[in-house]
């Protein structure tokens, strides 16, 4: 796989009926290694170990329903009312970071309204605050602390 501009970490990898298998600890368990998962377990595991994110509030794959039409999210980060506060969203290291990736997450914010959107490849890394009151946003230079939210 592919060299990330993230931290390393112990990963488990299997091989099942052929297929390559990476564990994906929020939802315990081993899931197809794309290399979108690729980015995704390595991003995770730099918010939760690096960033002080509580891997409780981390949800991976999480389904929208708008209207007939079914989304889904990377990964979402909940305060513990269960709230969404930031939306992930991953691509593999070879697609690049765009206005149209810019506009899949806007898609997803609609439904949830969160404080923080972040968009990675694995090499580079994006993260802006909303600011609903001004219908504006500001990019970050760095990815927040969990305790900075």
């Amino acid at each position: 796989m592919y060299r990330l501009n993230l931290p390393q970490y112990e990963i488990k990898i299997k091989q099942q009926n052929g297929k390559t298998l990476i564990l994906d600890t929020l939802r315990r368990k081993f899931v197809s290694l794309t290399p979108e998962e690729w980015v995704r377990q390595h991003f995770v595991h730099f918010l939760t170990e690096h960033k002080g994110y509580p891997a409780s509030l981390i949800a991976n794959e999480t389904e929208l329903t708008c209207g007939q039409k079914k989304l889904r999210c990377d990964s979402v980060l909940y305060d513990s009312q269960a709230r969404p506060r930031m939306i992930m969203e991953y691509k593999a290291p070879t697609i690049a970071i765009t206005q149209k990736v810019f506009n899949q997450i806007s898609v997803y914010n609609m439904l949830l309204k969160v404080d923080y959107l972040v968009v990675s490849n694995g090499l580079q890394h994006y993260c802006c605050r909303m600011d609903y009151a001004n219908n504006s946003y500001c990019f970050l230079k760095e990815i927040p602390d969990f305790s900075e939210l």
